[in-house]
């Protein structure tokens, strides 16, 4: 099954994202998982299988459809889709700088 790659570089005129935890690119991979790029070069993999297989998934478990979850996008430096959920940049920047990976919790 041939799985859909995002990358995006996202820069709306006049803004500037100084933040080292700001995403500049994403890549999606198989199994609910984000390849992601920070501005200061962090680089990683954010797991979110868990989160959205949660009953307490909340906002997130739209994402459980597949092709709902290709639809990331960076918005100001954040994961968001298109029903409203993200992700903290700056949690994400910290647990990948860390770890490489971030297993998000449910």
């Amino acid at each position: 099954m041939p799985i859909e790659t995002v990358t995006q570089e996202h820069r709306p005129a006049g803004v500037i994202a100084a933040a080292c935890w700001r995403v500049r690119a994403v890549a999606v991979q198989q199994g609910y998982r984000l390849s992601i790029t920070c501005n200061d070069g962090t680089s990683g993999i954010i797991d979110m299988s868990r989160l959205v297989a949660s009953e307490k998934a909340g906002v997130y478990a739209v994402l459980k459809d597949e092709s709902v979850f290709n639809q990331v996008s960076i918005e100001l430096g954040v994961l968001t889709w298109p029903n409203g959920a993200d992700l903290d940049p700056e949690w994400a920047h910290e647990e990948i700088g860390e770890n490489k990976t971030w297993s998000v919790p449910d």
